[in-house]
Parts: C-alpha cells; structure tokens; sequence
C-alpha cells in the first residue's frame, strides 16, 4: 500500500474517533436526563403510576449505560488502533485498512460506510460477518461475501 493509503487510514481513524465520541457525548447527555427524571420523579397519589414511571426511567438508565459501556471499550479500542505504529501487517487484524479489487475496509468498529477523498471505505468490526472473513487473511487471498468474491490486493 502506498503512503497515500497510510494517510487516508489515519484520516480514515480520525472521522471514526470522532463519530464515536460524539456518540458517547450523546449517550452521556441522554443519562443524564434520565437521570435528572428520576431525581425529579416526585410519588403522586397514584403510587402504581408512579412506580411504573420509575422502573421505565431505571431501564432507560440501564440502556444507557450499557450503551456507554460499549461505546467507550470502543473509544479505547480506537485509541489503541490510532496510536499503534506504521508497520505493514503481513495480515489482516484489528486496525487493518484492507484493499480489495472491490473496496476497501477498516477493521475497527461498526461505523458502515464512509467517502473520503472520493473513496467509499466500509468501516466493520472484527466479529461483523464480513469481518470475520477478513481477519488473518494475506494479500493475494480472496474471500466470498454475499455471493460476491474478493480479492485482497494491498492491507495497510
């Protein structure tokens, strides 16, 4: 792969890092509303309103936390991506920025598709389908998604 390449992933890392701490922006944003609703939930004379009020505002909470979670184990995962050295992997892995004579992919996160200087990069997670067929496959190897065969032709 060229250096164009290198730039384009780290530019490619760049959008992604940012989308995702948007994300945990948003996520920590909606918490802390539903966190202040229960804080705020005051108990009426209706008690089973008020108690059904209170487990729907808990499991919102619930969801949002998990989603947090998620969201900053992918952050961090990011992080270790974006600040890992230039080396040219002799096979695909997490942080791999895989072109193929179809299209390029970057084993990351699920983000899905983004156009950078008029390239469509697909951005996947290792465990998505398509992921899992590309982790620890070499250049020169080829690869069947959705009846449609790939080859893999640079891994940066």
């Amino acid at each position: 792969m060229t250096n164009s390449n290198f730039d384009l992933k780290k530019e490619v890392l760049g959008i992604v890092l940012k989308r995702t701490q948007e994300r945990i922006d948003m996520i920590e944003s909606a918490l802390e509303t539903a966190q202040d609703s229960s804080n705020d939930d005051t108990k009426s004379s209706a008690g089973d309103k008020y108690e059904t009020s209170r487990e729907m505002i808990q499991q919102d909470i619930n969801r949002y936390q998990k989603q947090l979670l998620e969201a900053n184990k992918d952050l961090q995962q990011l992080n270790s991506i974006a600040t890992a050295g230039d080396d040219r992997p002799e096979f695909v892995r997490l942080g791999s920025l895989v072109q193929t004579d179809t299209g390029l992919y970057l084993i990351a996160t699920s983000i899905g598709a983004l156009t950078i200087r008029d390239n469509n990069i697909f951005v996947i997670s290792p465990v998505s389908p398509i992921g899992q067929l590309l982790i620890g496959k070499e250049i020169g190897d080829s690869f069947t998604f959705n009846k449609t065969t790939q080859q893999i032709t640079a891994i940066c």
